[in-house]
């Protein structure tokens, strides 16, 4: 079906030009669109029906039951993550539609019109290739020179399947060009102005830009860096040696303000739902174990109270706290676990389940200091202990961060203090990170799995699949050909049976099949 703008969607705020207000769409408000997307704000139907029922399991970043289909796809749910990629719905924005009306605008303008017009094609680029990495990253070869030309040129076209490979390379190169304009782009006072206006994620700070999309080029690349460590290592050497030209998040300022330093979605201002009903739906809202037990609770981790309530159980009318935090065993059966529940701690109700203001998460700065620190640490040109802990400390101040942002229940709690930090690291990070590289490097990604938890949770799934940490064990399904988390998505029925180019990549569409970067 022909694409159209005037879906019925939550208002922008009135600072921002909506365009279901208007007849008809033009470039700024169709890239306020792309922005406007609840598969990147942390919304009910993401986490339910993808993180919590897919990758959340697979990455083991939220608590689940070991029932008889944990590790099996449903379709339906997969096809709407899907479909919400190549054309907009109430749950997704449709980035790749989007883009295409995007395109097709500013081929129709002059040239002067145009040069108003480059910066939102540009921004829109890049959102377009960080949600296009996302879909490669779960399912491999995907449409895309050939998607959405519906949209574009009006005819039909069943689009053949990308390698993701060649997906990837696309991207870098664009994302490298992207970052050159932001760099020295001189915009009218009247582009400014509306791209300040329609700019819903980074308020039309050109900087910013220019700091969000090296750092997403930073994370592509250490992200093929095993298939293609070559051109990852002399790429991101040269951008880490020249941090004029290649500027990335938090360089910014000497203190970290995640507000100002990370690339936050903000949820819409008349907003007011939360994720609790995501998490009971499945159950999915008890500690995972391994993150709990065996990664925040040796080093006594200051994040633990802004992760995770000690939940606890009534006994005769009266509500008695658990005395630790106690994660979910991965390990035991579905009875087992379920007799248990009140005993285990839960995702933290201030922090995630009564939240309305949690931002969508696309980059943190933590996130960065990660990807610096396995770069140094692999080829060397800078101190990879230090950009360890400093990451670890942003995480810290992340976290603490979003839990001060709700505004309408739970226990918001104070940051620790800067001096607690600086103990925390000096008697705990820092001597920790020790060992042959590999285990440095293990210590790094393990981290980074923590930092990245369900909010992030494909990026999670993507760095588990490519770095093997951390090393998660799986209780065994008794599903025949289901008895383990899959290595990528199958595409879903919808695709298979309208998309005749599908006989292309069917011989590959195997739930052990790998991406094309991940050679572990």
């Amino acid at each position: 079906m022909l694409f159209t703008i005037g879906a019925c969607q939550h208002e922008l705020d009135d600072r921002y030009l909506n365009p279901d207000r208007t007849a008809n769409a033009t470039i700024d408000q169709f890239f306020t669109e792309m922005l406007n997307n609840n598969r990147v704000r942390p919304s009910y139907w993401e986490v339910s029906t993808f993180i919590n029922w897919h990758i959340g399991v697979y990455t083991q970043s939220v608590g689940y039951l070991n029932t008889e289909s944990v590790y099996q796809q449903n379709d339906a749910y997969i096809g709407n993550r899907w479909d919400d990629y190549y054309r907009p719905s109430d749950n997704g924005a449709g980035v790749m539609a989007q883009f295409r009306e995007i395109e097709k605008a500013y081929e129709a303008l002059s040239a002067d019109e145009q040069k108003d017009m480059d910066v939102f094609v540009h921004a829109a680029r890049v959102v377009l290739y960080e949600q296009t990495a996302q879909m490669v990253d779960l399912w491999g070869d995907i449409p895309f020179s050939e998607a959405g030309m519906l949209n574009k040129t009006g005819e039909v076209v069943y689009p053949a399947f990308d390698k993701g490979i060649d997906i990837y390379n696309t991207m870098l190169d664009g994302l490298e060009g992207a970052a050159g304009y932001f760099s020295s782009a001189t915009l009218s006072t009247v582009s400014k102005a509306l791209f300040s206006k329609q700019d819903i994620l980074l308020a039309g700070n050109l900087k910013q830009w220019q700091r969000y999309t090296n750092s997403l080029r930073l994370r592509l690349l250490m992200r093929i860096s095993y298939a293609d460590e070559a051109r990852a290592k002399q790429e991101v050497q040269t951008m880490l040696n020249d941090p004029a030209t290649y500027p990335l998040l938090g360089d910014a300022d000497a203190r970290y303000i995640p507000t100002e330093d990370d690339v936050l979605l903000q949820p819409l201002t008349n907003y007011t739902d939360d994720l609790h009903a995501a998490f009971t739906d499945w159950t999915n809202y008890p500690a995972p174990y391994f993150m709990l037990e065996q990664v925040l609770k040796p080093w006594n981790d200051p994040r633990i109270p802004v992760l995770f309530d000690k939940y606890g159980q009534t006994i005769n009318g009266e509500f008695i706290p658990n005395k630790e935090y106690n994660g979910m065993p991965t390990n035991e059966s579905l009875i087992e676990q379920q007799l248990g529940l009140q005993s285990y701690a839960i995702i933290d109700s201030a922090t995630f389940l009564y939240n309305s203001k949690l931002p969508g998460v696309v980059m943190t700065t933590s996130e960065v200091g990660f990807l610096r620190a396995e770069a140094f640490e692999r080829w060397g040109g800078g101190d990879a202990r230090e950009a360890y802990t400093q990451a670890v400390r942003n995480s810290i101040d992340f976290y603490y961060y979003l839990n001060n942002v709700n505004q309408s229940s739970g226990k918001l709690l104070a940051p620790p203090a800067e001096d607690e930090k600086d103990i925390f690291i000096a008697q705990t990070v820092s001597p920790l990170y020790t060992g042959t590289q590999e285990e440095k490097l293990a210590t790094i990604w393990t981290q980074k799995w923590l930092h990245f938890g369900f909010l992030q949770a494909v990026q999670s799934w993507a760095e588990v699949r490519r770095t093997g940490y951390p090393q998660l064990d799986f209780y065994p399904s008794p599903l025949s050909g289901y008895e383990l988390p899959p290595t990528r998505l199958q595409y879903p029925a919808s695709e298979k049976t309208f998309n005749s180019n599908y006989s292309g990549v069917a011989a590959t569409d195997t739930r052990d099949g790998r991406i094309f970067w991940d050679i572990h």
